[in-house]
């Protein structure tokens, strides 16, 4: 492009790369023409450019009176975002400065003045202050969390959608969690990452808590420490939206509402939060086959380009997950956001650790070491217990049970069981309470128990016979056999004439 040639316009992505290399990394013009072997005084164009939203295309028709001076009105209008509310352009203050300072190419009538800076405030500001880009480069998303009824192992409770997208291609990931915690807000994103393979360069945040810690007086923000590593590991840049202005990121928020009311309704069921997570990603493919809203394409075409505007994913997955210390109580247990979850008898007291998950937590002892893993829990007053620990322990040393706090948190039914049981038998039947709740949980175990006492038996082995009724369905098809007794003839009635060829054969002798 010497010599006076014609200027080549740039795709979005080299336009990306200039403006980066100049204004990011400071970068001269010259080095950056060198580099990409671009005209100079198209690199200096692109680099000095501030918006880079695509424009619309012109309606075919007749020539507008104003299309001398609308560049001039859009910069005006442009510029008034600055500005306060009640010093802004009026649609007459333009017409006035265009007589008076372009007459030499202003010839429109102030009727016609009006209509387009009507037509142009509204793109620009919407229903509410704040400037809405008609066009987004490929590359960007938008993020934001919606609320959502959804049903858990039949259980009715209130949710949350985390819904990625892609405002060029108009594609959506929605994921579902219990909570709008950080952990939630990260493992949505990399598990969105990880599924289309790449990351988007520049994502939009509301001022969510799970990333902003704080907002300064000039707008900037405080990231929370493990949002701000997550975006560092993966490279993008995270934007955030105006205090008050949620619009700004007005595309998301209409895929949360179009999530919801076309893959949430009726409310999603599922046992397990994260299998049904992953099947929405086939849920949200199969949406990206229509078309897109305004462009003849469809969405999935489109989210091609999307995607090769991102960046690679990184070679080594973040780990997510906060490390809290907390003092675990007197039967070994700590207590996190009002619930309760069990650790082990053994840290009793003790300084210990809990890393912070999505859908977990783990707790650790004081030397990192794993404890337990439970669900985390969402609301308060709830409490999970792992009782495994603990009666490993006690099976150890059954004369102890009565003597630990712990041995008043068991079911009522399994205190009255084991107080009078003798050394041996009460340890037969720690070891057995270990494996079945191993296996199950407490709650099959008492059943067990109570099915057991009602027959009139109350051991070990007939303890296990219950539970292996209960749990193994093919062991019914034996349960007449040995239930009948050994001596029973109802078990096996021997048939002893063949013996007596070898008693009429000793009487020949």
């Amino acid at each position: 492009q010497k010599g006076g040639s014609k200027e080549r316009m740039l795709t979005m992505i080299q336009r990306y790369h200039i403006k980066h290399q100049s204004f990011h990394k400071g970068k001269s013009l010259r080095s950056i023409a060198k580099e990409t072997g671009h005209d100079f005084r198209t690199v200096k164009k692109y680099a000095e450019e501030s918006d880079f939203n695509l424009k619309t295309r012109p309606k075919r028709g007749r020539p507008s009176k104003l299309d001398s001076v609308k560049p001039i009105i859009d910069a005006w209008l442009t510029e008034d975002l600055k500005r306060p509310i009640k010093q802004r352009h009026t649609a007459i203050r333009i017409y006035n400065r265009l007589l008076n300072e372009h007459s030499d190419i202003f010839n429109a009538g102030e009727r016609t003045v009006r209509s387009y800076v009507a037509a142009r405030k509204k793109e620009l500001y919407g229903e509410k202050e704040g400037f809405l880009p008609l066009e987004h480069p490929p590359g960007e998303a938008q993020v934001d969390f919606g609320e959502i009824i959804m049903i858990e192992q039949g259980k009715k409770i209130k949710g949350f959608e985390l819904v990625l997208s892609l405002p060029y291609s108009n594609a959506g990931y929605p994921q579902v969690f219990r909570g709008q915690n950080q952990e939630c807000l990260l493992t949505g994103l990399k598990d969105i990452f990880e599924h289309i393979e790449h990351v988007p360069r520049v994502i939009w945040f509301d001022n969510l808590s799970a990333a902003v810690a704080g907002i300064g007086d000039n707008s900037d923000r405080k990231l929370v420490d493990q949002f701000y590593r997550f975006m560092l590991h993966h490279g993008f840049k995270a934007q955030f939206c105006n205090p008050g202005k949620g619009h700004e990121k007005g595309h998301v928020e209409n895929k949360v509402g179009y999530s919801r009311r076309n893959f949430f309704v009726p409310e999603p069921a599922f046992d397990n939060i994260q299998e049904f997570n992953h099947g929405l990603f086939a849920v949200a493919e199969k949406d990206h086959q229509r078309k897109h809203y305004r462009k003849d394409f469809k969405i999935a075409e489109l989210l091609k380009e999307d995607t090769l505007a991102m960046l690679p994913l990184p070679a080594k997955p973040f780990d997510i997950g906060r490390t809290e210390k907390l003092l675990a109580d007197k039967y070994g247990k700590v207590i996190y956001d009002g619930n309760i979850y069990s650790a082990s008898p053994q840290v009793a007291g003790k300084e210990i650790y809990i890393k912070l998950r999505a859908h977990q937590i783990e707790i650790l002892n004081e030397d990192y070491q794993s404890i337990v893993t439970h669900k985390r829990l969402y609301g308060q007053g709830q409490e999970m217990m792992d009782w495994l620990p603990y009666l490993t322990t006690l099976a150890k040393r059954p004369n102890a049970l009565k003597y630990t706090g712990f041995y008043h948190q068991l079911p009522d039914p399994w205190k009255e069981y084991l107080a009078d049981l003798s050394y041996e038998e009460k340890k037969k039947s720690l070891h057995l309470l270990v494996r079945m709740i191993t296996e199950t949980d407490m709650d099959t175990a008492t059943i067990c128990l109570l099915e057991t006492m009602d027959s009139g038996k109350a051991d070990a082995d007939s303890i296990l016979l219950s539970y292996r009724r209960l749990t193994e369905p093919t062991f019914n098809d034996f349960l007449p056999l040995i239930s009948a007794g050994i001596n029973s003839p109802a078990i096996f009635t021997p048939d002893l004439t063949c013996y007596d060829v070898f008693l009429k054969a000793g009487e020949n002798r």
